[in-house]
């Protein structure tokens, strides 16, 4: 294989370890092997030029691949500075799919790499925030009439596209890849849990037995913080704004409370709300002294870090992704992973078994796209349910689960009105 132009990763010399762990990464990802198989032979994306803003991971990398496999043109770029799985963005370069992506590179390479991957001139964006697709309607908007379409993979990314689409400024059809179930109800919830709890273990080496967790925002991916805490054994506090959620959070069996209360009792806090300054000056002000602030939301805005800052006399790392802030009274918070995604700052984001799920929504949406080009309306469309039970469905069959199906006559009585008691 040849190494390609228009990339930019830290050092090409990794590659050979991140083809070893993209390999591994495929064990647990057979309904990608399965489309990758297809897309060999049907070659559906052929001539199509894609553009994809992600977290560069070894299984994003089986992802491109499996594009790649199906005629397509694809470059990367990282959607979060921390997020960079050096080694396998050096080994994607070497399997001929243009990578720009370098952990902890600056906010100015950010954007210099997303404005690398557009001058592509994709006809599909892939997108996990929206900083791509901003990106594109405010500085790139010649490229737009190429596009047939995109697809978003994150909760904080649709909540964007949606308001876009809202006030009229969307300029083509996304796909929500996130509102599909075998997406958030899996990697949300499950994905999400393990490797949030996986990411603060790793940096910090606590115990979470007999911790008071508090986390804020119950979501599906607060879901699977709160669940895989509490078999820790630690003491999980729920804080919300949304009353539904709160009242499940209840049912669920965790401790609900606005979070000015929680923020004086907690030892540990996780944002996972998607907005901003959940965590705000107030709530720093009268925190513990030893506390850990954590983020696993899409962006390093839910913990207010100027205020934060503004409120210390001193800093310093403590320990890689842990950095000790002391406030002018003399007590301690240890921001992680520079208020970034912890699970991926520090460790190496969802398991590969969920995000096989994931990315085989993403794939068949952008099949998806290709067939149905020009057919579209200007809108933020949910996954279409045949792929979503498409993907179930390979998800059991590589698993060996069978189900049952329905008879003739249940499926009548299903659909029928006239038959009763």
């Amino acid at each position: 294989m040849t190494s390609t132009k228009n990339y930019d990763v830290k050092d090409p010399n990794l590659a050979d370890l991140g083809r070893r762990r993209i390999d591994w990464a495929s064990r647990e990802m057979p309904v990608i092997r399965l489309l990758r198989e297809r897309f060999v032979k049907e070659k559906p994306l052929s001539g199509t030029r894609i553009a994809a803003c992600l977290h560069i991971t070894t299984e994003t990398a089986n992802l491109a691949l499996t594009l790649q496999a199906g005629g397509a043109e694809t470059i990367l770029c990282a959607s979060n500075p921390l997020s960079t799985q050096d080694d396998a963005a050096a080994a994607l370069v070497e399997y001929g799919i243009p990578t720009n992506a370098i952990k902890g590179e600056d906010s100015v390479t950010y954007y210099q790499h997303i404005s690398t991957v557009l001058d592509s001139q994709p006809h599909i964006t892939v997108d996990d925030g929206a900083d791509l697709v901003s990106t594109l309607h405010t500085k790139r908007e010649d490229l737009i009439s190429g596009i047939i379409g995109g697809t978003e993979e994150t909760t904080t990314g649709v909540i964007r596209l949606r308001s876009m689409e809202k006030s009229g400024d969307l300029k083509y059809p996304i796909i929500a890849v996130n509102d599909a179930q075998t997406k958030y109800l899996f990697d949300n919830r499950y994905g999400t849990g393990q490797s949030t709890i996986d990411g603060i273990t790793r940096a910090t080496n606590i115990l979470w037995a007999g911790k008071k967790l508090v986390v804020c925002g119950y979501g599906w991916c607060g879901h699977g913080i709160t669940m895989r805490a509490k078999g820790m054994g630690a003491h999980v506090i729920v804080s919300e704004v949304e009353p539904v959620r709160a009242l499940e959070a209840v049912m669920d069996g965790f401790q609900v409370m606005p979070l000015m209360e929680a923020a004086r009792i907690g030892d540990v806090f996780i944002t996972i709300s998607g907005d901003k300054n959940v965590i705000d000056k107030a709530h720093l002000e009268v925190m513990k002294d030893g506390v850990l602030l954590a983020n696993s939301g899409h962006f390093n805005v839910e913990i207010n870090i100027p205020a934060l800052e503004d409120l210390s006399r001193n800093r310093r790392e403590i320990r890689p992704f842990v950095e000790e802030f002391e406030l002018s009274d003399g007590r301690k918070l240890y921001l992680l992973g520079e208020g970034r995604l912890i699970n991926l700052a520090a460790a190496e984001g969802h398991p590969a078994s969920v995000m096989d799920m994931s990315f085989a929504n993403q794939a068949l949406c952008m099949e998806y796209l290709v067939k149905n080009q020009g057919a579209l309306e200007t809108k933020v469309y949910s996954v279409p349910p045949e792929i979503d039970k498409e993907v179930a469905r390979l998800k059991l069959d590589a698993m060996g689960i069978a189900i049952d199906t329905l008879t003739p006559e249940q499926e009548k009585y299903l659909t029928s009105w006239d038959e009763g008691t």
